[in-house]
């Protein structure tokens, strides 16, 4: 299994249970080598909610066994020749969700969505785990010494971003920016974020370095007023510990609201209720609990919008990373050592993140 001189070896899941700390620690045998590719000697690797998700078989059955981490950033160690992204031995990279799209596919005209660049959308996207990539082997991610993958959505980090902090927008980040972005976050609106965790967090930095004029963060409980208020938000509002009409105080004024939350449960009159006329809620969080129920009252009365979003372009990638740097934007991420991944998984299952775990190897931890 050895390539060059070095090898690949991660926290492999061999069944359901393996969300809950018991995860083997093994060699692997990566995809196939292809001149498109390129190998990263991997050093951080953020912590995402999906990750457990597929762990347990959450959203789908997980193809076991698998390995987990779509918040990579390393050291590129070998560039194919044909590799996309003018890639060199030594740069500092950074791989996301995706990991390849139709243009991976030589002699196949490229699909709409990425003539658009909007590659997320591409019928033929191949993610970072479990795949399969375009030549049918299976795709492994960033609990791991080394990850191998096409060259082409490696992205390049600015200078002034640390690595702990990059890693880790390559998925929470970019969930965020993508949806701000489109529905035109910025001076002149106000913003909620419904959810103050590894994603919603990373909401309420960009909405304030994208220059909303109000940002409010929306979570269940109080004893996270005083976080929200020290990542920017405006105000607070706590939907389960707080006021029974805790959405009054803002009826009717919210532009857009982002909502992270994973659960059926959510309180989705309340935020409809939040939101001004055409207003727009955008949910990224994704259930696996159940369907939630969305009224249709306010929607019509206020002919507001309901949209969903996933993650976002190449495009879209890099200029998250450079706002990030030019806005000097610090998300709250705990490193932990990828030794300790089992134990970093319980952790998250308990909600002790405040707010993003990042695995780092040892001999990476410099960067």
């Amino acid at each position: 299994m050895s390539t060059q001189n070095y090898k690949f070896e991660g926290w492999v899941g061999h069944d359901p249970s393996s969300a809950e700390g018991k995860m083997v620690w093994t060699e692997f045998e990566p995809k196939r080598w292809e001149e498109t590719d390129i190998d990263i000697k991997i050093t951080h690797s953020g912590m995402c909610g999906s990750d457990i998700h597929t762990l347990r078989s959450g959203w789908y059955p997980a193809p076991y066994p698998i390995i987990v981490g779509h918040e990579i950033v390393g050291e590129v160690v070998r560039v194919g020749s044909k590799a996309v992204g003018n890639h060199r031995v030594g740069d500092r990279v950074g791989v996301g969700c995706l990991t390849d799209n139709c243009e991976g596919l030589p002699g196949k005209p490229k699909c709409d969505a990425c003539v658009a660049g909007e590659e997320q959308f591409c019928p033929k996207a191949r993610w970072t785990y479990p795949g399969p990539h375009h030549n049918g082997d299976k795709g492994y991610g960033g609990y791991a010494t080394y990850h191998r993958c096409p060259g082409r959505f490696a992205f390049k980090i600015p200078d002034a971003l640390e690595s702990g902090q990059a890693a880790t927008m390559m998925c929470a980040g970019i969930t965020m920016f993508s949806p701000l972005k489109l529905w035109g976050c910025g001076p002149g609106k106000k913003v909620g974020i419904i959810g103050l965790g590894g994603l919603g967090h990373y909401g309420v930095l960009f909405a304030k370095a994208m220059g909303a004029d109000q940002v409010i963060a929306i979570s269940r409980r109080e004893s996270k007023r005083q976080q929200a208020l020290q990542l920017g938000a405006d105000d607070y509002l706590a939907t389960e510990e707080g006021d029974k009409g805790w959405f009054k105080k803002y009826y009717g004024q919210l532009d857009l609201l982002i909502s992270t939350v994973a659960s059926s449960k959510s309180p989705m009159k309340g935020y409809l209720a939040l939101l001004k006329p055409k207003g727009t809620l955008v949910h990224v969080g994704n259930p696996d609990d159940g369907q939630f129920v969305i009224p249709p009252t306010p929607l019509i009365m206020k002919s507001a919008n309901f949209a969903g979003s996933t993650i976002g372009s190449a495009g879209e990638v890099r200029e998250m990373l450079q706002l990030a740097a030019d806005k000097k934007i610090q998300a709250w991420v705990e490193q932990r050592p990828m030794k300790e991944a089992n134990q970093a998984l319980k952790d998250m299952e308990t909600g002790k993140p405040r707010y993003r775990y990042c695995l780092v190897n040892e001999a990476g931890s410099k960067l």
